[in-house]
C-alpha cells in the first residue's frame, strides 16, 4: 500500500489530463485496490473517487467478471489487451456494456490503467437505424388501410351523425361510441401513416423548456392529475434545433407512458435538462460526425418495463398497455431520429428513464 500512495502523488500531476478524458478510467493496484479515477469513471459507477479508492475492483463489477481475468492476462502478457462488449452489469450500476482496454503501468508493481468506453449509445444507433427501417416499410401497408377503411370508415359515421340527430335520446349514447370509435379507428391510421413521411422537417431554433412546460401544464390538467411533475433544468441551455410541434408530441407521449406506468399512491415524474458538450456520434454519411449536447430525461419511479420487452420497445405495435396501440414511442424514436437525435432507455425496479440527445441550434447564444 506504501507503493500505492507514493503512486497517488505522482498521479496528481497528471490528474487533470485523466479529468479530460470523456471515458471512465480507473487505475487498480496489485491487489485490485483502487488506486485512482478520474470524474468520467465516478459518473460510470455513480459513485465519488473517495469511496471508489476505499474499494476493490471486485466490488465494483459481477461476480466472476472476464474483467478480473483480462487483468491478469495484462500483467502476464506486459502489453495491452482488450475486450468488446464486456458485461459490467450490477444490480447498484444497472445495465453496463462497455468495451474495456486494460494496461500495466511501469509503476507501482503490478498496477493497471482499465480504460472503459461505455457501448449503449452506440448500439442504441445502431438499434434505431433498424427501427427507421422498419417502420417506414409500414408506408405500404398504412397507404392501402388509408383507401380502403377510411372512406367506408367516413360513412359510417356519417350515418350514426344522421341518426343521432333523428334518433331517440336513449340512443344518442350509442351513436357517439360509433363516432368516437370512427375518429379512434382514423386517428390510428393516420399515426401509421406519418411512419412513411420520409421529407424532411423544417427545424428552427426551440426553446426546449418552453416544450416541457407546455407539456407539464397539459399532463397536469388532463391525464397527469395529482401527480408530482419536478423540473430539474439547466437555465443556460441553448436552443435546440427542432420542429416545435413535433417536440411536444415526443415529450407528450413520453409523460403519457410515465404517468399511467405511475403507483396509486406516490407516484413522481421528473424532467431534467442539462448540456453534455462531450456527446458525438458518427452518422450515415461516411466522415460525418454529430454532436448531440443537449439532453433531456423523463424518468418515473413507475412499474417499469418487463425485460423481454426492453430490445423492443422502439418497435411498432410493441406495448405493456391492455389497450394500447404500441405506436407511440415508435413515432417517438421516428421523431427523435428525423431530428438527427438519439434516444434511449434504463429500466430498474421503479426507477425508468428516457433519455433524449439533440442537436443544439447553430450560432444560437441566447440560454433556454
Amino acid at each position: 500500500m506504501a507503493q500505492g500512495k507514493i503512486f497517488l502523488k505522482e498521479a496528481a500531476t497528471t490528474s487533470a489530463i485523466a479529468g479530460a478524458l470523456p471515458m471512465p478510467l480507473l487505475v487498480v493496484g496489485a491487489d485490485l485496490d483502487i488506486l485512482f479515477v478520474n470524474p468520467a469513471a465516478e459518473q460510470f459507477f455513480d459513485t465519488g473517487a473517495g469511496l471508489l479508492r476505499r474499494q476493490d475492483l471486485t466490488d465494483l463489477v459481477p461476480f466472476g467478471s472476464p474483467l478480473i481475468h483480462l487483468v491478469s492476462q495484462a500483467r502476464e502478457r506486459g502489453a495491452s489487451v482488450s475486450e468488446r462488449d464486456m458485461d459490467l452489469t450490477t444490480p447498484r450500476n444497472g445495465d453496463r456494456l462497455a468495451d474495456v482496454i486494460v494496461t500495466p503501468l511501469p509503476e507501482p508493481e503490478g498496477a493497471v490503467v482499465i480504460t472503459l468506453q461505455e457501448r449503449s449509445l452506440a448500439q442504441r444507433i445502431d438499434r434505431q437505424l433498424l427501427h427507421r427501417g422498419a417502420v417506414r416499410s409500414m408506408h405500404g401497408m398504412a397507404a392501402v388501410l388509408a383507401h380502403e377503411i377510411k372512406n367506408p370508415l367516413a360513412g359510417i359515421r356519417g350515418a350514426a351523425q344522421l341518426l343521432e340527430q333523428s334518433g331517440l335520446e336513449s340512443d344518442k349514447a350509442l351513436t357517439r361510441l360509433i363516432c368516437d370509435e370512427a375518429d379512434r379507428i382514423r386517428a390510428l391510421i393516420d399515426r401509421m401513416e406519418s411512419f412513411g413521411d420520409t421529407r424532411a422537417i423544417p427545424r428552427t431554433p426551440v426553446n426546449i423548456h418552453e416544450v416541457l412546460d407546455r407539456v407539464r401544464k397539459v399532463a397536469e390538467s388532463s391525464f397527469a392529475k395529482g401527480v408530482t411533475i419536478v423540473e430539474t433544468f439547466d437555465p443556460s441551455l441553448p436552443s435546440v434545433l427542432g420542429d416545435r410541434d413535433q417536440l411536444i408530441q415526443v415529450f407528450m407521449n413520453l409523460v403519457r407512458n410515465a404517468a399511467d406506468a405511475l403507483p396509486e399512491q406516490g407516484g413522481e415524474i421528473i424532467l431534467t435538462t442539462g448540456y453534455r458538450p462531450g456527446v458525438r456520434f458518427g452518422a450515415a454519411v461516411a466522415g460525418e460526425r454529430l454532436s448531440l449536447p443537449l439532453e433531456v430525461t423523463v424518468r418515473d419511479n413507475g412499474s417499469g418495463i418487463p425485460t423481454d420487452l426492453m430490445p423492443h420497445i422502439f418497435d411498432p405495435f410493441v406495448t405493456t398497455k391492455p389497450r394500447g396501440s404500441g405506436l407511440g414511442l415508435a413515432l417517438v424514436a421516428k421523431i427523435v431520429g428525423d431530428h438527427g437525435g438519439v434516444i434511449e432507455c434504463d429500466c430498474q425496479p421503479r426507477k425508468t428513464v428516457f433519455r433524449i440527445l439533440l442537436p443544439k441550434a447553430v450560432d444560437v447564444r441566447e440560454g433556454g
